[in-house]
């Protein structure tokens, strides 16, 4: 595959962004109240055509409820849906949820490699002479989310360890919304280096190899709590959740359910403490510090 122009990186991270919100379009306030609505953020493969149809399908028969995927272009703007009740639950990042934890219950965390945690990277190109944190110091930096925790809260965090901020450690930094994206813009050179979920760097060397293979990663953060699914307090005890919960947490015992986590590259679901998340918590409460 031809290296990726700027021109092209730029017309590929349009199209997804513009394309997160299309999935439902419509009014939620005006879907059948049986409906189970489940939220998806840019943690979540998301231009996966396949991979969203078998989901919706194997949570459909699951359940027994008509199910409709809900993207959104920003963590913000699913997780205030998940607060206001008007999704069931979505699948979102374990920085809001620290940041909600008062308002939201977990439902299920992903299982990959037999644990429930991932790291956030540091992303360059692949041909350039850098090794470590300090040779990104000026770079035009691509973050995925600003309440991304491996897309942008764990980068933050590390400056502030620093007594430094984002701006004044790089030349310029800009939000893709999409993991994929950061990918994309590192690789063609758009961003000099990037922050990114390193499930979804992961993932993407098995899937998309000749893209994956134009960056590196730089750094490694420690291992923390991935991206969980959540739901309002308020909805802990509803019919739907009833019915999602052990849909979940069982899909590695369904063919279809199997299916899916192939696609993801995951082990399955499982319940775990709101304390897995409590690294995340002290990276917040050090950027509100600084």
């Amino acid at each position: 595959m031809a290296k990726l122009t700027r021109r092209t990186a730029l017309m590929q991270i349009a199209s997804t962004v513009a394309a997160a919100g299309l999935l439902s379009s419509r009014r939620l306030a005006a879907q059948p109240v049986n409906e189970l609505r489940f939220g998806l953020t840019p943690v979540f493969l998301n231009n996966d055509i396949e991979l969203l149809e078998k989901l919706k399908t194997y949570l459909a028969k699951a359940t027994g409820l008509p199910v409709t995927l809900v993207q959104r272009r920003t963590y913000q703007e699913v997780t205030s849906l998940l607060i206001s009740g008007e999704l069931d639950a979505a699948w979102i990042c374990g920085y809001p949820f620290v940041k909600n934890r008062q308002r939201l219950k977990l439902v299920a965390v992903p299982v990959w490699h037999g644990k429930p945690l991932y790291q956030a990277y540091l992303i360059t190109g692949k041909d350039r002479n850098a090794s470590s944190f300090a040779d990104l110091k000026g770079d035009l930096h691509a973050f995925s989310d600003p309440d991304s925790n491996s897309g942008y809260l764990v980068t933050r965090a590390l400056l502030a360890e620093l007594k430094t901020r984002p701006e004044s450690y790089f030349s310029s930094t800009f939000f893709t919304y999409g993991h994929r994206n950061v990918v994309r813009a590192v690789a063609s050179g758009l961003a000099g280096s990037g922050s990114v979920d390193g499930y979804v760097w992961e993932v993407m060397r098995k899937t998309e190899p000749d893209l994956i293979n134009q960056t590196k990663v730089i750094q490694k953060s420690e291992w923390l709590g991935f991206p969980p699914i959540a739901c309002a307090r308020s909805m802990v005890n509803s019919k739907k959740l009833n019915a999602l919960s052990p849909a979940i947490l069982n899909m590695e015992s369904d063919a279809d359910g199997r299916a899916v986590l192939a696609l993801l590259g995951l082990d399955g679901f499982n319940q775990f403490p709101p304390s897995l998340y409590d690294d995340i918590a002290a990276k917040v409460a050090l950027i509100e510090v600084g």
